[in-house]
């Protein structure tokens, strides 16, 4: 049965329709489009955004020098902003002819799941409504761009905004959500780049109220704040309650809130604050927001501008059934550009990718989903894509990211004011110089801590320098005194030498005092070592001369009280003092240059509690420190140097002692030299402790020791110096000085004196040695006239005995009898006692016996 003339008509109809489809078909460049529009939940978006990409074509498809003989086509489904759902449109549109070259797609969770799968098909896909974070992540999604910006696009402008205001301490507060945290992350890196601590970073996941506390016990000033709108009102109602916020603190909310965000759903939400703290606790606040809408009024690679655009769509939507006259818009309104552009990003990519195969003989038509060398083609002409569209100026990241300007507002007055915006990618900052802030002056980053150096008051310094300079001044006239008197017999006698050695020592002591008061408000940080050293060479060896002197004179005295008797009548060798105190003064040397070299003294610096100011309206505290001259073994070196000062110390105290009563010839002034050394010791002792508890209060320490020095010197010099003086004074020609001085030992007069009566008693011995031979013959003589007599009237004496003188004058002569043991030839007394008398008239040696006692 052959066919009828109608259905070869019909049959050749057919194939002419179908050739005419077909040869239409391939001059359009399919397309497929996700939109989230009817869902319950997420962002819904597409409801705008897909009547802008239908806007997009028809502008693109009018374009005569743009895909050449082509047409582009969208083929799209409703997603729901579900991952699921979007994910079977995404198939449905893959398997279905025709082929497509690129997906678009919106919504962050549909995204990530579309552009994870799309590398499977060597898909491009380009993103309009996704913000987060994750998508950044090349190795997870290698084709994926988008025109919507990362949430991470805020952060630099955080860090342009922190830099601008000398903000380099923050701290942040998230939500524990995934596209807070991935922004955190990105934030921590540039921060970190930039130099600016994050001081803490806290998180929460429905009640901020740990963490807003912890971030006011951290002293956060400027506070980057993460999270959606209703964790923002209970945020900022802790704020108020913990007083985080006024001219102390700046806060950083994210800027896609409503503008009354902080008014509205409070009773609904459970807000503890009424509308009034929450407008209090908001005022000063900063956003920051990604600009989807071109803000200058030039004319776009579409030829229309913003405003064209706008008046475009609003009337596309009226159609659709949208209120706009009343401002109710639809859901992804503010996005409309980003769609709108990401059908012009597609464009143009084709077209570049078209003429690049055209060059190799190839072109879009024959693109297959295993086609890997031209699914790259596009991939490299869409990442070099840039262009001026109605959402501004579009380009993309390495990470296919959008780079877009951001917009600047901050609540004053309770609304919101633009304060400028910030290109990213020309790091361009356009600022309007509109903000304002509690107090009249930008918040600090912290609590200014202002480090104050303690140091010691100038009028105690001068006081202190004042007495030291009478006291230098007094042992200089001393020493003039002392030279000029040295020939006088009270100065004489107290070794001037030694005198003067003492005073040298007074006047490098005192001196020291001056130094003792420079510190950092006279001197630089590099010089204060210097002091510090030269402190203790002066002290040590102003102590060592001073003390050193008395010491060797001390020593000598106590010396010649435990020599033989002989001894002490030899005069004082000068050299033996001297030897002393250069001893003393070697061992200084030693011990000091050891010091200095292995553990040289430092400037360090001691570090108080903070205190608040005294009075001042700014955030500050102060942050007190005192300087100390300290070297890394200190305490093992003031160990030597007060182990070996207190032994010269406690032994010159023991001299002192042992010699309190004793007076010499040779040194006439020891007594006052025991008297300063007390003096001496006892200050010493008490000195060296007490400063070094009260080291930290630098008046009282330099107070006591200076005071402390200053009355050494002062009390030896009176000691010692002004018996001197007073005797002088008042016997200016050397007349009866021990007078007025008990320790002087023997005048010249009495020296004199003393000289006389050592030879009369020396020619007294010898007179007596006459008269007691001339006894001896007398008594002979009596012997031999008794012998004669034949002993009588018992006035003879027994030839065993033997008689010893008593008494004799001229009429008298009274014997004693010994008795004489023949075997030891010892005398003893007899125990009888002879008289003998002699008349006038008898010569001078003729005596009678008168008498006898027994």
């Amino acid at each position: 049965m052959g066919w009828s003339w109608q259905d070869w008509l019909v049959a050749t109809l057919a194939l002419f329709a179908a050739t005419v489809l077909a040869a239409v078909d391939d001059d359009v460049l399919h397309i497929g489009g996700i939109f989230p529009i009817a869902g319950q939940g997420g962002w819904q978006g597409g409801q705008a955004c897909e009547p802008a990409a239908n806007l997009a074509l028809e502008d693109v498809n009018k374009q005569k020098d743009l895909l050449p003989g082509f047409t582009l086509k969208l083929h799209w489904n409703d997603s729901e902003c579900d991952p699921g759902l979007g994910a079977s449109v995404m198939y449905n549109l893959l398997y279905n002819k025709p082929q497509k070259l690129m997906l678009l797609a919106g919504c962050s969770t549909t995204c990530t799941t579309v552009a994870e799968a799309a590398k499977m098909w060597n898909l491009v896909v380009l993103c309009y409504g996704a913000s987060s974070p994750a998508l950044s992540d090349r190795n997870r999604f290698p084709t994926l761009f988008r025109t919507h910006p990362s949430a991470t696009v805020h952060n630099p402008t955080r860090i342009k905004l922190m830099e601008k205001f000398g903000w380099s301490r923050v701290a942040i507060l998230q939500q524990a959500e995934e596209v807070f945290i991935s922004t955190v992350e990105d934030l921590e890196a540039r921060c970190k780049e930039s130099g600016i601590e994050i001081v803490t970073r806290q998180s929460f996941l429905s009640d901020p109220t740990d963490a807003v506390r912890n971030l006011r016990r951290q002293d956060a000033r400027i506070i980057v704040g993460l999270f959606y709108v209703v964790a923002a009102r209970r945020v900022l109602c802790e704020m108020y309650k913990q007083q985080l916020y006024g001219k102390s603190y700046v806060w950083f909310f994210i800027g896609w809130y409503e503008d009354n965000w902080f008014e509205v759903t409070l009773e609904k939400e459970h807000i503890e604050c009424t509308k009034e703290q929450m407008r209090l606790a908001a005022e000063g606040h900063i956003t920051t927001e990604a600009l989807m809408w071109n803000q200058n009024n030039q004319r776009t690679v579409s030829g229309m501008t913003s405003e064209d655009f706008r008046v475009r769509l609003n009337d596309v939507l009226r159609k659709g059934g949208y209120d706009i006259d009343n401002l109710r818009y639809p859901e992804g309104y503010q996005e409309a550009p980003l769609a709108y552009d990401a059908v012009w990003s597609v464009a143009l990519a084709f077209n570049k990718t078209m003429s690049r195969l055209n060059r190799h003989g190839k072109s879009l038509k024959n693109f297959t989903y295993t086609d890997k060398e031209t699914a790259d083609d596009i991939y490299s002409a869409i990442n070099s894509t840039q262009f001026l569209g109605v959402s501004g100026y579009v380009a993309f990241s390495s990470q296919g990211d959008r780079i877009a300007l951001t917009q600047i507002e901050q609540v004053i007055n309770g609304t919101y004011v633009k304060l400028g915006y910030y290109d990213t990618q020309s790091d361009n900052l356009t600022w309007f110089n509109r903000e304002k802030w509690k107090g009249g002056k930008v918040p600090q980053d912290r609590t200014i801590v202002r480090k104050v150096l303690r140091t010691i008051s100038v009028p105690l310094f001068i006081c202190m320098w004042a007495i030291s300079s009478i006291g230098i001044v007094a042992a200089i006239c001393l020493i003039i005194f002392n030279i000029c008197y040295r020939h006088r017999r009270v100065i004489q006698s107290s070794h001037p030498v030694c005198n003067t050695i003492m005073l040298v020592g007074v006047i490098i002591c005192l001196s020291s005092v001056f130094l003792l008061g420079l510190d950092g408000q006279f001197v630089s940080p590099q010089v204060y070592p210097l002091v510090c050293q030269t402190r203790v060479w002066l002290l040590s060896i102003g102590f060592t001369l001073a003390y050193g002197a008395m010491f060797s004179k001390v020593w000598r005295v106590h010396r010649l009280t435990t020599k033989a008797k002989a001894d002490t009548l030899k005069k004082i060798e000068p050299w033996k003092l001297y030897t002393m105190v250069t001893g003393l003064l070697v061992v200084d040397f030693v011990l000091l240059a050891a010091w200095q070299v292995y553990d040289p003294l430092q400037r360090r610096i001691e570090v108080f509690p903070l205190e608040d100011p005294i009075s001042t309206d700014d955030d500050i505290k102060i942050r007190p420190e005192l300087e100390h001259c300290e070297s890394d073994n200190n305490n093992v070196w003031l160990g030597l140097v007060y182990g070996y000062k207190g032994l010269v110390l406690v032994f010159g105290l023991f001299l002192a002692y042992e010699t309190r009563s004793i007076k010499v010839k040779q040194i006439n002034d020891s007594r006052y030299v025991g008297m300063s050394i007390y003096n001496v010791v006892v200050l010493c002792l008490i000195t060296a402790p007490v400063t070094m508890v009260i080291a930290s209060q630098q008046d009282a320490s330099f107070a006591f020791v200076a005071l402390a020095l200053i009355f050494c010197c002062f009390l030896s010099m009176a000691l010692i110096f002004v018996p001197k003086v007073i005797e002088i004074i008042r016997h200016p020609r050397d007349k009866a000085e021990s007078k007025y001085n008990p320790d002087v030992g023997v005048s010249k007069e009495d020296e004199d004196r003393y000289q006389k009566l050592l030879i009369e008693n020396d020619e007294l011995q010898k007179l007596i040695s006459q008269k007691e031979e001339k006894i001896r013959l007398l008594k002979q003589r009596l012997a031999e006239k008794d012998s004669t007599k034949g002993g009588g009237g018992g006035g003879s004496l027994p030839t065993d005995q033997t008689a010893g003188l008593l008494m004799v004058n001229k009429d008298t002569l009274i014997v004693a009898d010994f008795i004489t043991d023949a075997g030891t030839s010892d005398s003893a007394f007899g125990g009888g006692v002879s008289v003998y008398t002699r008349s006038s008239r008898a010569s001078a040696s003729d005596f009678e016996f008168s008498e006898s006692y027994l």
